[in-house]
């Protein structure tokens, strides 16, 4: 019996710091867009021009012929301060006028999801959520809660006002 306490103790830890270990890594920023759904959607729908309000994105190159939907697949020049590097990316949830969802597989492991919800008549709320995981050499748990919790979270902030400022002006 002993025993048996001691293994389901061991297992219930090891889930809970998985748990912990995955909710490190997780960022969320939001926005509310004074345009409609399919409006924002239009916007956000076309990948390669993600480049034109995220500040982090230099360039996006397709790797699949399909550019829309689940399957696709593409490569992220990304630059934040002294740090390049290509993120590979494969979309993995696509609900028009709903939510995009993205797993990495770079150098920067994990998933993104944007969403986007009628917050009322002719209001848009954009969310942007991330769980990562950062390579040892980019500070592992450290560098996520450092560079993403911190670094990243602001980043993405600026390009939600970004993407705000994008989409109101049309």
């Amino acid at each position: 019996m002993l025993r048996h306490q001691k293994t389901l103790l061991q297992n219930c830890a090891k889930r809970r710091l998985r748990s912990d270990e995955r909710a490190m890594g997780r960022i969320q920023v939001s926005v509310t867009i004074d345009a409609p759904v399919a409006r924002v959607w239009e916007i956000e729908k076309p990948v390669e021009r993600h480049v034109d309000w995220m500040a982090d994105a230099v360039a996006i190159r397709f790797t699949t012929e399909q550019t829309r939907g689940v399957g696709t697949t593409f490569l992220c020049d990304t630059k934040v301060g002294p740090i390049t590097l290509v993120d590979e990316m494969t979309i993995t949830e696509w609900t028009p006028g709903k939510a995009m969802g993205v797993r990495h597989t770079g150098v920067v492991t994990g998933t993104g999801r944007f969403t986007l919800d009628e917050e009322a008549p002719g209001k848009t709320a954009f969310t942007w959520t991330e769980d990562l995981s950062f390579p040892w050499w980019l500070g592992g748990k450290l560098g996520e809660i450092i560079g993403g919790k911190v670094v990243m979270k602001f980043i993405w902030r600026r390009n939600l006002v970004a993407l705000k400022k994008l989409v109101e002006s049309n």
